[in-house]
């Protein structure tokens, strides 16, 4: 597959980043087959994809980066992942793949996204031998994000 699907996905990450939070990231690392963060306290947030492009992009929040997301979003000090800071983890999420799947749409790739579900942590995705999975990591000020995008060729 040598279309760069994540590329959209990684821009809109940045820009939703600058945009609601005045927080630069910067692209780490753009690899097939991830190794996203090894961190066991983490929030993971799965966006389906259906149309041209099927599977899912997950976005993965260390427990103090996400922390730091919310604060920014809401103003108000959370100490602990809760229902609050996930939903709006989430909603985050949604507004990210909702601008890269508009900036796939430019370039004849139709897709809808699915609503967000919240992974717990150590869930993953699978991978089988029609699945392609593509990887990236933003580095900023709070934290690091990791993008992982897993599609399915029909």
């Amino acid at each position: 597959m040598s279309k760069d699907y994540l590329g959209p996905f990684a821009d809109a990450a940045r820009q939703t980043l600058k945009l609601l939070l005045d927080v630069d990231a910067l692209e780490s690392s753009n690899q097939t087959e991830s190794n996203a963060s090894e961190s066991n306290e983490q929030v993971g947030v799965v966006i389906g994809l259906t149309g041209d492009l099927s599977g899912e992009v997950q976005y993965r929040f260390p427990s103090e980066t996400s922390l730091e997301i919310v604060k920014l979003m809401s103003g108000m000090e959370f100490t602990e992942i809760d229902e609050f800071v996930t939903s709006a983890l989430g909603e985050i999420a949604n507004i990210i793949s909702g601008n890269a799947v508009t900036d796939l749409s430019n370039h004849n790739v139709i897709c809808d996204i699915l609503p967000p579900k919240i992974n717990e942590v150590g869930d993953g995705m699978g991978s089988d031998e029609t699945t392609y999975i593509f990887s990236t990591k933003l580095n900023s000020e709070i934290g690091v994000v990791d993008i992982k995008l897993q599609l399915k060729m029909n």
